[in-house]
């Protein structure tokens, strides 16, 4: 794909041991707060880089540190790569597939490490910005909240930034294309725990003795799945899904269990839709299993909040976007996803844009938490230049700097 010359130019012996340095990470996954070895391959070329660097931010975070050629402004900004995998089996028989089975790169965070890699390759060699940029690998994305656990370890005071970008693959997206929503990017996620409590009995002889939770169950899932369609407005985004059940024995087919636990999700762009989906649930749950007899709990645990991108920030990433890939690729209308993601607690303290970089083509068609999904090397160095634009624009540098 052509691109425009003003780009950040990697050269091909870095896009080479970028890519060498991805397949490397993908054949060795680590889970969250488990990425002792992957954060030594990050020291080990900040090292060769020559980049100044902590490590242990947030468990097993690294940060590191480049000082521009200008020093007059001040300022700082941070580029965020997520490190972890997911605990799922590898299905893709790449010569670098996973080696460790119940762990896979199946959300493409090792091409995401890669390319934050290779944009501090660049930034190390050209400096052509004015302040500090600040290199965070990010530990325990994948429902830990470990960008949270960086938040709390002081990550925004041991390195004082003024705004904070990441980028995540995006297979839904051509190859060569950007997305960078303003507002909502990603929503708030939250975890649903429902125990529906009866009196169990014999399903055959005598059902009407028993006060049977299954049907309660089923009342409940009925009810709670009109709740968006019934209680939102139409315009705004949201997602009640009941994913789970347990209860009773296959083995059991004339036994009513005494108990049924549901487990779902809920997603959402706006706080008060997220507070609406709660308190319906909270009063449909209740309601619906006290008339048939029974008595029910809801854990209703907030997880992450939405992705928020600021104004300023979105529409800079969008600058470097179409630096990059042309503005014909950088998407017109871009649409929030209803995902979640935890640099949403980076984005609380800080303004920032969380940024959709397009990965699909023939050859990648599968979609993260897949099984057959592999990063595409291709993005690489797109991705690579995407953020080192961020910087440059960023934080400028100035003729007599």
């Amino acid at each position: 794909m052509p691109m425009p010359q003003k780009i950040p130019q990697l050269l091909p012996s870095e896009i080479d041991a970028y890519r060498k340095i991805r397949r490397d990470l993908h054949a060795h996954p680590e889970l969250g707060f488990e990425e002792h070895r992957t954060a030594e391959v990050v020291c080990a070329e900040l090292r060769r880089l020559s980049i100044e660097h902590r490590t242990g931010v947030g468990g097993t975070g690294v940060v590191g540190m480049i000082q521009g050629r200008g020093t007059a402004s001040g300022r700082a900004i941070g580029l965020r790569a997520d490190m972890d995998a997911l605990p799922m089996d590898e299905c893709t028989r790449l010569d670098y597939a996973s080696r460790h089975a119940g762990r896979m790169h199946a959300c493409g965070h090792d091409g995401h490490v890669a390319m934050l890699l290779a944009a501090a390759a660049y930034l190390q060699r050209t400096r052509a910005f004015d302040g500090v940029v600040y290199l965070i690998f990010q530990p325990a994305e994948e429902g830990l909240n470990g960008g949270l656990e960086m938040v709390r370890d002081g990550l925004f005071e041991r390195f004082p930034m003024q705004e904070v970008y990441a980028l995540h693959n995006w297979p839904a997206l051509a190859l060569g294309s950007v997305s960078v929503p303003v507002g909502p990017a990603m929503a708030a996620s939250d975890r649903i725990t429902i125990r529906i409590k009866g009196k169990g009995g014999h399903g055959g002889l005598a059902p009407q003795r028993a006060l049977d939770p299954i049907l309660m169950a089923g009342h409940v899932i009925v009810a709670a799945h009109s709740i968006v369609s019934r209680n939102l407005d139409p315009l705004e985004a949201g997602v009640l899904s009941l994913c789970g059940i347990a209860g009773g024995s296959l083995a059991g087919f004339n036994v009513i269990p005494d108990e049924v636990v549901l487990t779902g999700t809920a997603r959402s762009l706006q706080p008060e839709v997220r507070s609406i989906i709660e308190t319906r649930l909270r009063a449909t749950v209740e309601h619906v299993v006290q008339g048939l007899g029974g008595t029910a709990t809801l854990e209703y645990e907030p997880n992450v909040p939405a992705t928020v991108n600021t104004e300023a920030q979105a529409l800079l990433a969008r600058r470097a976007a179409a630096d990059v890939v042309g503005e014909d690729n950088v998407v017109r209308r871009p649409l929030p996803s209803l995902g979640g993601e935890d640099f949403s607690f980076m984005l609380q303290q800080r303004p920032g844009a969380y940024i959709h970089l397009g990965t699909g083509d023939p050859d990648h068609r599968h979609g993260l938490h897949n099984s057959n999904f592999d990063f595409n090397d291709a993005a690489l160095p797109i991705g690579a230049a995407v953020l080192s634009r961020i910087a440059e624009l960023g934080l400028p540098l100035h003729n007599n700097a």
